[in-house]
């Protein structure tokens, strides 16, 4: 069981069980029709095999029945949870291994006649109402979900648990169905000769050259039919030729024209800077390339599939320079801040992994007989990622920046750059420093930052933690602090503002947004106050206090993010000056510049 998220990074040796994960996943999402007879499990003496997954975010209507939308939760075909879980059962012992049944586990009814209505047809359903004795009159009676509302309300004790329903029958039409809705999974794979021939790259090109031959179908018709014509011409005069020298032969012969699909007649070739080949770049920048054309063609496929899409991205660091790996890792979490999509990675190299939050981490280990997969936010799960994977293989590090997440990391690199470039010689450019693989963050994720500690501890580096104050009487790390400060080479900052997003002038905003309500006060809640001038053209007031909990904790994450990429931007040294009124940001940006100015090997 893998607890998924938004955005995971599944970390383990090599050969530990990482990529059967994504494969597993593009089996279901049915990228490849079924299993290999290989795949069964080596332990088991099972002919089957089982792959479940399960969605919190459910469709607010399904059609079943003809067109007659009904909902999940009415159909009693969610789970005790309230979450979607699909199942799919694959028959292994046949040569070619195929789909057996699916299956949705639900809480559903268990009596007798009440367990089967979604696999009833309308007679079938009437004829069960009238058996068990229930009123129809005011039942729309053409719609087999009204009926079968109707039969379950008859129920005195509708005793549910949670069974599988087959799609069999009637009910196979709700899988049918549920494909519509499920996320588009994309999944790109490490082990591929990334050229511009590869299926990525030449299918959106294909797709752009029929969507161009559509628009001139009717000019590429009439060429067709003069070619036509002309050869019709020709051959007729060729029969009557034959028909000389022998008429037997010649009424025989009936020319015939055809054509190939215009789209056939193009190849596409991709060629760089200078008209050099892709296929002649490095292979490093052949791959990114391949990437961000497989990016392309999930999001050709998704478009007006509102369930999104899923990104699933073996090893997105080989061949790519660090700084490269930065840039990707940026673009996926975007991705996930501000569209409706999951990204999972997978990567054996520490330099990945350091760069998330643990609570994104999923270590896969593995006995040799079956694998374990443990979540990042268990302490003893992080000390396992690092010694099995090692924290810091390079050598030129001169710095550790512990901050709560990327957000923080964001802002901090946007201000140290718009401070150096305004002429402050004594401020570092922290992107420049992190790109040199001279200054490495570490995203604490708000949690066991007193066990990062210990393990960085030994690698001999100034280590500098930079937390939120939150509470204005008490700050949330005040002792982890104190027992930082009191070790060599470690340096705690705490800001005194609420967090660091109170470091942005509320000018900046509200040149954007004028109704942005943001005083500058050291402690108001910046992201809550900025999502609501976001949202307040589009939603009252009330209709804002009453968002779903998700849906309002995603609003406010997006108003981080947008604050920390967007807006931080927009600063300037002088506007800095006159919020940060103590200097706490250039004193903090100094003695990090100071430590990677030191020679500490």
């Amino acid at each position: 069981v893998v607890d998924l998220d938004d955005l995971i990074v599944i970390v383990g040796r090599n050969d530990a069980g990482k990529s059967t994960l994504f494969e597993a996943l593009e089996i279901f999402f049915e990228g490849k029709s079924a299993p290999d007879r290989d795949d069964l499990s080596v332990g088991s003496d099972d002919s089957q095999i089982r792959i479940t997954c399960v969605f919190s975010e459910v469709p607010h209507e399904v059609v079943i029945d003809a067109q007659n939308a009904t909902d999940l939760n009415s159909e009693h075909l969610l789970n005790g949870e309230g979450m979607l879980e699909i199942s799919k059962v694959y028959n292994c012992a046949l040569v070619r291994p195929k789909l057996l049944r699916v299956s949705v586990r639900a809480l559903h009814p268990t009596a007798a006649d009440y367990d089967d209505l979604l696999s009833l047809t309308n007679a079938q359903l009437k004829r069960r109402a009238r058996d068990l004795g229930v009123e129809l009159d005011n039942v729309n009676q053409t719609v087999n979900a009204e009926l079968r509302h109707a039969i379950w309300a008859h129920a005195e004790n509708l005793q549910k648990q949670e069974v599988d329903i087959e799609a069999k029958g009637e009910a196979g039409k709700i899988w049918n169905q549920f494909k519509k809705s499920l996320p588009v999974f994309a999944l790109f794979k490490s082990d591929r000769p990334s050229t511009d021939q590869d299926a990525e790259a030449q299918d959106p090109m294909k797709a752009a050259v029929k969507e161009a031959i559509r628009t001139q179908e009717q000019t590429l018709n009439d060429i067709a039919d003069k070619v036509k014509s002309e050869v019709q011409a020709i051959a007729n005069r060729t029969v009557e030729k034959i028909q000389e020298m022998n008429p037997g032969l010649a009424s025989q012969l009936t020319p015939r024209v055809s054509n190939k699909n215009w789209d056939t007649l193009f190849s596409v070739n991709l060629t760089g800077d200078e008209d050099i080949p892709i296929n002649k770049r490095g292979s490093g920048t052949r791959r990114l390339v391949l990437l961000n054309f497989f990016r392309a063609k999930a999001e050709q496929e998704a478009e007006g599939n509102e369930s999104g899409l899923i990104y699933a991205i073996e090893e997105p660091e080989t061949s790519q320079h660090p700084r490269n790996q930065i840039m990707l890792i940026k673009a996926l979490e975007e991705l996930v801040s501000t569209s409706d999509c999951q990204v999972f990675l997978s990567t054996h190299t520490p330099v990945l992994a350091r760069r998330f939050n643990q609570d994104a981490l999923r270590l896969v280990t593995s006995d040799g007989k079956k694998p374990e997969i443990r979540h990042g936010s268990d302490d003893e799960t992080v000390k396992d990622i690092v010694d099995s994977l090692g924290v810091l293989p390079d050598h030129n590090v001169k710095v550790f920046f512990c901050v709560e997440g990327r957000n923080d990391i964001n802002f901090l690199t946007s201000i140290s750059r718009i401070l150096k470039n305004g002429g402050e010689d004594d401020i570092p450019d922290l992107a420049q420093a992190e790109e040199d693989g001279r200054l490495v963050f570490v995203p604490l994720g708000g949690s066991s930052i007193d066990l990062w500690v210990s393990r960085l501890q030994g690698f001999n580096r100034p280590e500098f933690y930079l937390m939120d104050r939150d509470d204005p009487k008490k700050p949330t790390y005040q002792k982890i602090n104190e027992d930082i400060s009191k070790r060599d080479n470690c340096t705690p900052f705490t800001t005194s503002r609420k967090e660091l997003e109170n470091y942005i002038h509320p000018n900046v905003i509200k040149s954007k947004y004028p109704d942005y309500l943001g005083t500058g006060d050291h402690f108001e809640d910046v992201p809550e106050l900025f999502a609501k001038a976001v949202h307040d053209a589009s939603e009252s007031p009330v209709l804002w206090a009453n968002l779903q909990d998700k849906k309002h904790s995603r609003k406010v994450s997006n108003a981080k993010r947008q604050l920390n990429v967007d807006f931080v931007e927009k600063m300037t040294p002088e506007l800095l000056s006159d919020i940060d009124t103590d200097d706490e940001v250039r004193t903090w940006l100094r003695e990090v510049g100071v430590a990677l100015m030191n020679d500490n090997e």
